[in-house]
């Protein structure tokens, strides 16, 4: 674990040095300003002083600023507030009191201030530390899901492609084009895990953001559509967006790859008996964008933690050969960037997964 950053006391730098007179020019001018108006009660003046010291300890480090600024109110107060005006007259009553006051607030709030920053810095660093573990476990587990999700169908296409040049001789023609297919399925396979990889390295690795622009959600959702049916061709889908043009601040092509990586999952797992229903929701704060299906569902245990990136084996064994792992995972990185949230649950008839994007001004973000 990295040490906490102390916070620097220095005895004087440029911005305290600045932040100081600027306090100095501005109580003095309040000062004139309330002296002007109510002379008779210049005992207030003081007050204006304690406050601008109080500003001046929020925004420096350390103490001698305010303690600076303490010794020059004192004068200033002396010097320009009180009878003989323009004159230094410390041995007036009360002035050591107001002295020592002014000097204790100082040291009060300073330390009072200090400490606080110094819990704000080890909040952040302690939220920091915690941002790159959770970052560490993602990447452990995204490798781990990698691992399974790759060599099970290069395993199956080296297998197949020896098989099919060892015996092309004797194999009927029937055959041949069952393995050509197998291997062409495959092949497809491997190329939607690099899309999805090549997704995730558009995420900005160190603040984990992407760079959002104004979509039309109508838009993206029929660009993922046609995405999908080119790859497979047979699929049924029914699709629900809401009547009124919305827009939503979104990096797009990484949105469209959740919406097929979900709706890809959904016709490959869940043996549905009807169509996969795309449906998209509008409320005040949100946009939700759900994936329902109408199969064989999830079991509980495994809802809990199925974006966590281990390679997901399914309710049969017709799903052994391609896990569903990986692919969650990254819509979880991706929506994560976005500052949503993602979901899945079992509705009695099957399973459905959503996420919802927030409204909100477009990002500058790069």
């Amino acid at each position: 674990m990295p040490a906490f950053t102390k916070i620097s006391k220095p005895i004087f730098n440029v911005r305290g040095f600045i932040i100081l007179m600027l306090g100095v020019v501005i109580a003095t001018l309040m000062a004139f300003w309330f002296f002007n108006f109510v002379p008779e009660n210049s005992g207030n003046i003081a007050l204006i002083y304690i406050l601008v010291l109080i500003i001046i300890i929020r925004y420096t480090d350390g103490y001698l600023p305010g303690l600076f600024f303490s010794i020059i109110a004192v004068i200033c107060v002396n010097y320009l507030f009180t009878y003989p005006y323009f004159e230094l007259n410390f041995t007036l009553s009360g002035y050591p009191v107001t002295f020592l006051e002014m000097l204790g607030v100082t040291l009060f709030i300073s330390t009072m201030t200090t400490n606080m920053k110094q819990q704000a810095l080890r909040i952040a660093e302690q939220d920091k530390l915690l941002s790159e573990t959770e970052k560490e476990k993602m990447r452990a587990n995204l490798l781990r899901a990698i691992s399974h999700d790759l060599r099970t169908p290069l395993t199956s296409i080296i297998g197949a492609s020896s098989s099919y040049l060892e015996n092309s001789v004797w194999l009927a023609e029937d055959e041949k084009n069952a393995i050509v297919t197998h291997i062409h399925e495959d092949a497809n396979w491997l190329l939607n895990m690099v899309e999805n990889l090549l997704s995730v390295t558009r995420i900005n690795n160190q603040s984990s953001t992407v760079k959002k622009t104004d979509e039309s959600v109508e838009e993206i959702v029929s660009a993922a559509i046609n995405r999908l049916k080119k790859r497979m061709p047979g699929v049924s889908l029914d699709v629900s967006v809401p009547d009124e043009l919305l827009f939503l601040p979104m990096d797009a092509i990484l949105i469209e790859q959740v919406l097929i990586n979900l709706l890809e999952n959904a016709i490959v797992h869940s043996q549905s008996r009807r169509p996969i229903l795309c449906q998209v929701d509008d409320d005040d704060e949100n946009v939700i964008f759900r994936v329902r299906d109408y199969g064989i569902g999830i079991e509980p245990e495994r809802l809990k933690n199925i974006f966590d990136g281990n390679s997901y084996i399914g309710n049969s064994v017709s799903d052994s050969n391609k896990g569903m792992g990986i692919g969650l995972s990254i819509c979880k990185t991706i929506i994560t960037a976005h500052n949503g949230t993602i979901n899945a649950k079992n509705h009695g008839e099957g399973t459905e997964f959503f996420f919802s994007l927030p409204k909100g001004e477009i990002s500058d973000e790069s």
